[in-house]
């Protein structure tokens, strides 16, 4: 990232933004679904000349700030030239750079989005909406779908290949709501491949699992919109000392993305004023099938000596 700019190959691309994905299968034509600016980001690195993917991680280090500015000022972050990043927003499908900046403006104020703007909302416009189970149907099942569908399959398996690795210690931390989903996927990695748990919520019992954190630990992080300071101070401080993270988040990708080796997006459409977690639980649970795959017959050895510890305690 330090090295100096390299000249770059010309890329024709169309000048609208391209903000969507498809969505494969099924009998009709692919939906365009969008994604955010910033999965967009990571979903085009691969195909990104190295000065480019220059841009692409002085972005999402600082994300979305740092495309908040002048060419001038993320070309001066990234060590490219200006042209660089032009080329590169042009590769993601931008006009310019105005263009950018305006998909990035409209992405904070969903971002900023919370229950009671949402509520405020809902009163101003005076609309009935349906009943909560056909909200629920329409706007859930899609959710799902549309998450599965839009999450790279390398960034699965690269989760799966860390979790799998029993050299790696596990631990899962999250947010006021989104911890219940650290909760579940450690419950699941304590039964599969042990060496797995919860960040302590009391000062001593963090400290004391903070202290020795290094290389050999994985850190799994929960992090959705109007995302949680704590949680990208804690990604900050474990990746500085070698440890490896991978990130649950939402379509707009929560800070944390900047330091994360995997990003894992869900959508959250709900039937509720609140953000739905149903998406990001069906990818955790993805995430665990992915990893029972992966340690094969250890997986078996594992859930049999939990159920016989089990049954030789008595633990209910």
């Amino acid at each position: 990232m330090r090295t100096s700019d390299h000249a770059d190959q010309p890329d024709i691309r169309p000048s609208a933004p391209d903000l969507t994905t498809p969505i494969s299968g099924g009998t009709g034509p692919a939906e365009p679904v969008a994604i955010g600016v910033a999965a967009l980001i990571r979903q085009r690195l691969g195909e990104c000349s190295p000065a480019e993917r220059r841009v692409a991680r002085a972005l999402l280090a600082a994300y979305p700030a740092a495309g908040l500015g002048t060419v001038a000022a993320l070309a001066e972050r990234a060590e490219v030239s200006a042209p660089t990043v032009l080329r590169f927003l042009s590769r993601l499908g931008f006009g310019g750079y105005p263009e950018f900046q305006r998909a990035l403006r409209d992405e904070l104020t969903e971002r900023e989005t919370s229950p009671l703007t949402a509520y405020r909302a809902a009163e101003r416009t005076g609309e009935h909406p349906a009943g909560a189970l056909a909200r629920a149907a329409a706007s859930l099942p899609e959710a799902v779908a549309r998450t599965l569908a839009e999450v790279p399959q390398g960034e699965v398996d690269a989760a799966a290949r860390l979790f799998a690795d029993q050299q790696l210690r596990v631990t899962a931390f999250g947010g006021r709501f989104s911890g219940l989903l650290a909760h579940y996927l450690v419950l699941h990695l304590m039964q599969v491949r042990g060496g797995s748990r919860l960040l302590p919520d009391s000062p001593v019992g963090r400290t004391d699992m903070l202290v020795d954190v290094g290389r050999r630990d994985l850190v799994a992080l929960f992090d959705f919109r109007r995302y949680e300071e704590p949680t990208l101070a804690l990604a900050r401080q474990v990746t500085a000392r070698g440890a490896r993270v991978v990130l649950f988040t939402d379509r707009w990708l929560s800070p944390v993305a900047g330091l994360a080796e995997v990003v894992l997006p869900g959508r959250v459409e709900s039937p509720s004023l609140y953000d739905s977690f149903v998406p990001a639980l069906a990818l955790v649970e993805t995430v665990v099938a992915a990893v029972i795959d992966r340690l094969g017959p250890a997986a078996g050895t594992r859930l049999k000596a939990m159920e016989q510890t089990q049954q030789e305690f008595h633990i209910g």
